[in-house]
């Protein structure tokens, strides 16, 4: 697959994308089983409390049944008393859900081949600005036909000039390559790749 390589300042050459990484046919079984398994590892898990029949109080019945002038109550670990177990607290749930690490890069490799198939994929030679501005950034990024939102990958490390002019542009988020994920790539309407960006994600699908 070949596509044309952009700049920001002007337009360069083409680059071959690798078929097994950008040029799969999307599953939306796959994607939905990575994208779900993605928001469950988010989930953080909540401290159980100790509930009635967890506290170490006495069980006996601590008063008559009547003539007491009180209520009658049958052992102090009840939810009134203070020592006593908590009423309907937080219970130990687990959101750790398993899934294969097969289907996770097939997932992330069908993510990048959905953007390249809806010509939403731009690759660009670099990312260096020679001015880190944000308002001369957001001109040059209107003329390249960015999205509403834009999600822009970039080698190991973000080009520092490049992060800097974009951190006051709410529609453009910026990660390294190893930070790639199923779950950032569908939800921005354009993905934007450096050409450092593209040699990492195909030497670790082929790695």
């Amino acid at each position: 697959m070949k596509v044309q390589i952009s700049s920001l300042s002007e337009a360069g050459g083409d680059i071959d994308l690798a078929d097994d990484v950008f040029g799969l046919d999307p599953r939306a079984d796959i994607l939905h089983r990575v994208v779900t398994w993605q928001l469950e590892k988010r989930r953080g898990t909540a401290r159980g409390a100790r509930e009635r029949s967890d506290v170490a109080r006495t069980g006996k019945k601590f008063g008559r049944q009547k003539g007491g002038g009180t209520a009658r109550h049958g052992d102090r670990r009840a939810p009134i008393f203070i020592g006593g177990g908590k009423a309907h607290g937080p219970r130990v749930r687990d959101f750790n859900p398993s899934l294969n690490k097969k289907v996770r890069s097939l997932g992330l490799r069908m993510a990048l081949s959905s953007k390249a198939k809806d010509g939403k994929l731009i690759v660009m030679d670099t990312l260096s600005l020679e001015n880190a501005k944000t308002k001369t950034l957001a001109a040059s990024l209107s003329e390249l036909g960015f999205g509403r939102t834009t999600l822009v990958i970039d080698g190991d490390m973000v080009e520092q000039s490049f992060a800097m002019a974009s951190g006051n542009l709410r529609s453009i988020n910026v990660m390294p390559a190893m930070g790639a994920n199923v779950y950032d790539i569908l939800k921005h309407d354009t993905l934007v790749l450096t050409r450092a960006a593209v040699e990492k994600l195909e030497a670790r699908f082929n790695g």
